[in-house]
Order: structure tokens, then sequence, then C-alpha cells
């Protein structure tokens, strides 16, 4: 997982915002970095790993809507803010549409801005974090056998051992060594922790009906 230090990148085309701006967070002693447009924005936005955007909704060439379309089209996942004027509101709704995580309506207190900023900042770090989690689960599940992912499937579904054995056709005595191996590879302390590693790398549906069959 990145140790990158999270930075709030302010777009906007009114300097004197992006100044305004940079100054409350920045005594705040939070990073930052300012961009007079959209397109330069999105001229480094491959490098931007921690932190949170914050953009006007309202702007010449690449709107803060076109912005959020362009880094959902990327797979950006960084918290977005939008900054709203009063008769912006229906704008901004749409922008929380596409993924924007909140909108500050101008003129806003430095108390609001800060608070807003601290929970993108810290949502960021909860989905990095979770994004580090999901990598490295299925970096684990990669190193499964079939016949150890076939066991995989069938207790996160729900199934006991022998009718696992069943439904694959070997003994109840081979599954609980396939059991055994599976939960040493993926590092499970236990059948609940397999499950939960099993929703987090999206292999089990958590609004599907576990199947019936006994204890395991």
């Amino acid at each position: 997982m990145s140790s990158e230090k999270p930075i709030v990148h302010v777009i906007d085309d009114d300097e004197a915002v992006r100044e305004v701006l940079a100054f409350q967070l920045g005594s705040a002693g939070i990073d930052v970095k300012t961009y007079d447009s959209a397109a330069g924005f999105l001229k480094i936005v491959s490098t931007v790993r921690a932190g949170c955007i914050i953009t006007d909704v309202r702007m010449p060439d690449i709107s803060g809507i076109n912005l959020l379309r362009r880094l959902r089209d990327l797979q950006i996942t960084v918290p977005v803010i939008v900054i709203t004027a009063h008769g912006d509101i229906p704008l901004a709704v749409e922008a929380m549409r596409i993924g924007a995580v909140d909108f500050l309506e101008k003129p806003f207190a430095d108390e609001v801005l800060l608070g807003s900023v601290r929970s993108a900042l810290d949502r960021g770090d909860r989905d990095r974090k979770r994004e580090a989690e999901r990598s490295s689960i299925q970096s684990r599940l990669a190193g499964l056998s079939n016949r150890e992912r076939d066991v995989l499937d069938g207790l996160v579904a729900g199934r006991a051992n022998k009718q696992i054995a069943y439904d694959l056709g070997i003994s109840a005595r081979t599954i609980e060594n396939y059991r055994a191996n599976l939960m040493m590879k993926m590092q499970a302390t236990s059948l609940s922790d397999l499950v939960r590693m099993a929703l987090i790398a999206g292999i089990l549906d958590p609004n599907a009906d576990a199947a019936s069959g006994g204890t395991m």
C-alpha cells in the first residue's frame, strides 16, 4: 500500500478562488496543488494516488461535470468535491450522481471546506486500504490450484465438506486436505475470514442465498 502523502488538487479557472482555497487548506497543514483548467489537471491525473480533488462545476472547455465523467472513464477513484454557485444546485446533484462525494455552495466558511476535505481524505484512505487488501487477496487466489478453487467455491457457497466431496466425486478426507491447503494459502484464520475475503474479492455475491448443506 502506498504511503504517498495526500494532496488536495484544486481546479478552478478563477485565480482568486485558487489562491484563497490554497491559503485556507495550506494554513491547516494540507498540501495543495492548483490548476487553472480541467485539461491541465488531466495531463497529470495518472500520477495521482492519494488525496482528493476540488473542482468548480462551471468551467470553460471541460466543466466539472465532464471532468467527473472523464475520471470515471479513466477509473480514477480519488474523491471529488465540487464547488457550486447558488444557481448550480441541479448541476451539483448531477455531479454527485456521477461520483462526487460532496458539493460546497459559495460562499462557504473555512470550517465547512476543511470538514469536507478531511472527510474526503479519510474516505480516500479507506478506499486505498480496501483496494490494497483486494489486490492481496486476488494474488492469493491466483496461487490456488483448480481443485482448491473448487473447494473454496463450495465452502463460500455454504456447502458442507461431504456435499462438496459428493459434488466433486472425491472423498471427504481429500476435501479436508484441500480445505487445509487453501486456508493456508489464503492466510485465512477461520471460515468466516475466508468468506470475508471472498466478498472483498468479488467471488461471492453478498445478495446470493447460501446453499443449505448442514454443518461445515
